[in-house]
């Protein structure tokens, strides 16, 4: 029977980054992991191949539209699916063939098989054909990330029905495509999809699209979006689907009750959200404690209830994004060397990853006024940016908020080009506990969109020079 100081079930983001971490720490570690390949939902059906979709989605979007009004003579393009869908597969590889490098390059044994835990210092591993085998550990960590979330009598067929997975594969473009969920997944597959020639309407049963993001930003977001040709169906909620016609027929009614209507689509994509993977696990009989969202419940080392087991990423409470995951990943390693790993859970940025971009770290609008924080606020428009004027891409603004007493960044939220890489100044500021003054003092160059986040600091005291 092999033993191993650390045992890490599933190899996502969060489960890889912790299995390197502790062999750095020298520990001797394996992975187990179900699928052929290794790196979770994100790098096989997730996050790496829907970036690749909109990266190529955006480039047939901006020859189709963008380049003559820049002085870019070309013939209309032609859409070849089949190639796009290749070069997706070619950043899955590359991404996977990266992990599969680094387990070998940190001597971690990779163990194929569904893990079960039978208790502490315990995993059992079934192969695919069936054979099981026992692992021992002194430590395991519960890796097991998350899966797609259901609507109750909606059957996901991968066909016309469709998850986020599916609607990674379509074989040809939808003229209409139904999207349940005005979500971070919901938005950004509508994205991939309406550049290609899909009609798309999002049935949403919230009142308003991203939800947990800041209201001002959703609310500015949205109109881009339907400037863009999206339809929003907001307050509703979708409660079957027929599928006997050519096109599915979907009933969809308000939320608080109502008349029903019928919307006709030739695809459906459900994306509603995400929950914690346990299936399988033997988290009951182990005694490992789970929440009422059916979450491994964790203390703030990352334990589970038996000794020895811990447990990170979209298993465990909190935002369901890769780099909470690897964060926690390498704070849980530290933690099982005896260190003092941390994750400061106030500065997770977050990005919708769409044209143009949605980000954000730190508190919303709506969360410090519930908590009655006394803030200030700094926006600054990317119109008066002048990177952004010469390119013609204004869309957007930068907001800052901070605390009115101290002037501490309590949180930032960009909607514009390119948001997601801009963000992370803010977030380094935050770790650091910085001011407004601090970023509005700090030089940025010229002409950069980075300007616009000193112009919003700037803007904190009223003193915004561009607007």
């Amino acid at each position: 029977m092999a033993t191993y100081d650390l045992v890490v079930i599933g190899t996502g983001p969060g489960g890889y980054v912790c299995a390197v971490r502790a062999a750095q720490l020298g520990m001797k570690v394996a992975v187990v992991e179900k699928n052929p390949t290794l790196g979770g939902t994100c790098l096989n059906v997730g996050c790496m191949p829907s970036k690749a979709l909109l990266h190529a989605s955006e480039m047939f979007e901006e020859a189709s539209h963008s380049f003559a009004k820049m002085g870019i003579g070309v013939s209309t393009p032609k859409l070849d699916l089949p190639a796009m869908m290749n070069f997706k597969q070619q950043g899955i590889d590359g991404n996977v063939k990266g992990v599969e490098f680094l387990m070998k390059k940190n001597k971690i044994e990779i163990i194929s098989g569904k893990g079960r835990i039978l208790g502490a210092g315990k995993v059992e591993v079934t192969a695919g054909d069936g054979k099981a085998r026992t692992v021992e550990a002194k430590n395991i960590v519960i890796a097991t990330g998350s899966d797609i979330a259901r609507l109750k009598g909606i059957e996901i067929d991968e066909k016309r029905i469709v998850s986020s997975t599916g609607a990674l594969s379509l074989d040809k473009v939808p003229s209409s495509l139904l999207i349940v969920g005005a979500g971070v997944i919901g938005l950004e597959l509508g994205s991939v999809w309406h550049r290609l020639g899909a009609k798309v309407t999002v049935v949403e049963f919230l009142d308003r699209i991203l939800p947990g993001m800041d209201g001002e930003v959703a609310k500015q977001f949205q109109r881009i979006l339907e400037k863009q040709g999206f339809a929003f169906k907001l307050g509703a909620k979708m409660t079957g689907v027929d599928k006997s016609g050519k096109t599915l027929k979907a009933a969809v009614e308000p939320a608080a009750g109502g008349a029903a209507q019928t919307l006709e689509a030739d695809v459906v994509l459900v994306a509603i959200g995400r929950v914690p993977y346990t299936e399988g696990l033997g988290c009951k009989e182990a005694g490992i404690a789970l929440d009422d969202r059916g979450r491994v419940q964790i203390d703030a080392h990352f334990s589970t209830s038996v000794k020895g087991v811990y447990a990170i990423g979209d298993v465990v409470a909190g935002p369901m994004l890769a780099h909470k995951a690897e964060d926690e990943g390498v704070a849980c390693a530290e933690i099982i060397a005896g260190q003092a790993g941390h994750v400061n859970y106030d500065v997770i940025p977050g990005v919708v990853y769409t044209t143009p971009e949605v980000s954000s770290v730190g508190k919303t609008e709506e969360e410090l006024k519930q908590a009655g924080v006394a803030y200030t606020t700094g926006k600054f428009p990317f119109t008066a940016n002048g990177r952004s004027k010469v390119n013609q891409t204004t869309d957007g603004f930068v907001k800052i908020l901070a605390d009115a007493k101290t002037d501490r960044v309590l949180g930032v939220h960009i909607v514009g080009r390119e948001a997601g890489e801009l963000i992370h100044e803010a977030a380094v500021l935050m770790e650091f506990g910085g001011s407004a003054e601090d970023l509005a003092r700090t030089c940025h160059a010229h002409p950069t969109r980075s300007e616009a986040v000193k112009e919003a600091a700037l803007a904190v005291g009223k003193r915004a020079i561009h607007m």
